[in-house]
């Protein structure tokens, strides 16, 4: 009878953890494993049948994938800000600081995951699991900060008008300052002792420890999820309420004026300026909606494991963790899709890209040269 029993439940593991190919009950996910690693390793993935290898031979062909588009668009976006003068503002560098953590999320973590995918498990060891996990954290943390920081200034902008105070090159430094440090600070923690870096469920990759039990490990999972999660996400949408709220009244009051004055539309050079940046700010609520999509499935992970809510297995936990990484591949599609100064500039630099901005985003950015494209950058 326990015989049986353990059979049955070897072939619900198999069947829940997408394997194929008949594997034997005393067969452990855990099983290639190096030794110097086991101490790392939770007792919970001691239960599942190894993996298909179809499985980490899919895992490693789509991170490349998602690493070349990264890092090639990625790169893009930083040559291109940082080459054309009227995009050198004081707002893009927060653009470009976004940009530069994408391009390190998939610059660093993709090879590593990629080697580990053919060999079918963690390669390089403890030290570098932990610093693997850390540099993860560390690139998501500073791009939803940096996306905190880009929605403020939207708010700035639009919301505040003419009575805000113009954001300048140092105001603009010192927000990435900042931004790179509280990061820094929260994702080194693990490695200091407040919880862990152990590897993730099919042993390719590594991420914070969310199957231990005790309080110490539980504490740090909820804290950066409130710091590096749901704090975010509320200043944000904060942002954006009043932002759609100014947008809207703005358009209302023009279709007012319009109105009185007899007229088919009151677009001048002041409102193709209003309108530049209400496209800015689409722009900066597409991206971080995409970002929000992006991780929240590892933070469900996360919670589902120190506080029992689901069952997690070894290939949810790896697909989790790549979606999450796939972020770094959405905001330069945006950014070509969407940013009209941005396109334009990049077809002036690869038209073969054909990225060339439609007649009405011609006539905007044209007509918001003064007050957007031409901003100066202050000291």
């Amino acid at each position: 009878m326990t015989i049986e029993r353990q059979e049955v439940g070897a072939a619900t593991m198999r069947a829940w953890d997408g394997a194929i190919a008949p594997y034997t009950s005393n067969q452990t996910v855990v099983d290639k494993v190096l030794p110097e690693m086991l101490h790392l390793i939770d007792a919970h993935w001691y239960q599942f049948p190894p993996m298909d290898p179809l499985w980490y031979s899919l895992l490693g062909c789509t991170i490349a994938v998602l690493c070349l588009i990264s890092v090639t668009g990625n790169a893009m976006v930083i040559y291109i800000f940082t080459t054309t003068k009227h995009l050198k503002t004081p707002s893009n560098l927060l653009v470009v600081n976004l940009a530069v953590s994408d391009f390190l999320m998939m610059a660093c973590m993709a090879p590593p995951l990629m080697i580990n995918s053919y060999n079918q498990t963690w390669v390089f060891g403890p030290l570098f699991c932990a610093i693997y996990a850390c540099g993860g954290s560390l690139y998501g943390t500073v791009s939803i900060w940096t996306m905190t920081a880009i929605a403020f200034d939207r708010y700035n902008v639009i919301v505040k008008g003419i009575a805000a105070k113009p954001m300048t090159i140092n105001g603009a430094l010192l927000r990435i300052f900042a931004v790179w440090l509280s990061s820094l600070a929260w994702t080194v923690a693990p490695i200091l002792g407040w919880n862990r870096y152990v590897p993730e469920g099919n042993m390719t990759a590594c991420g914070t420890d969310y199957l231990s039990k005790d309080l110490l490990s539980r504490s740090y999972i909820v804290a950066y999820a409130i710091f590096c999660y749901f704090l975010p996400l509320a200043l944000i949408i904060y942002s954006y309420y009043f932002i759609i709220q100014a947008v809207a009244a703005h358009e209302r009051a023009m279709r007012e004026q319009a109105k009185k004055m007899n007229v088919a539309s009151l677009r001048s050079s002041d409102t193709a300026n209003t309108s530049t940046e209400c496209k800015l700010a689409k722009v900066a609520l597409m991206t971080i909606s995409l970002w929000f999509m992006a991780w929240t499935p590892y933070l469900v992970i996360n919670f589902a494991g120190i506080f029992e809510t689901a069952p997690i297995s070894p290939l949810g936990t790896i697909w989790g963790s790549v979606f999450a990484k796939a972020n770094a591949v959405y905001n330069p599609i945006v950014y070509g899709i969407s940013h009209p100064k941005y396109r334009a500039a990049l077809y002036q630099r690869f038209p073969a890209l054909a990225c060339r901005p439609s007649a009405e985003e011609n006539g905007s950015v044209a007509s918001a040269n003064t007050a957007v494209c031409e901003e100066k950058p202050a000291a």
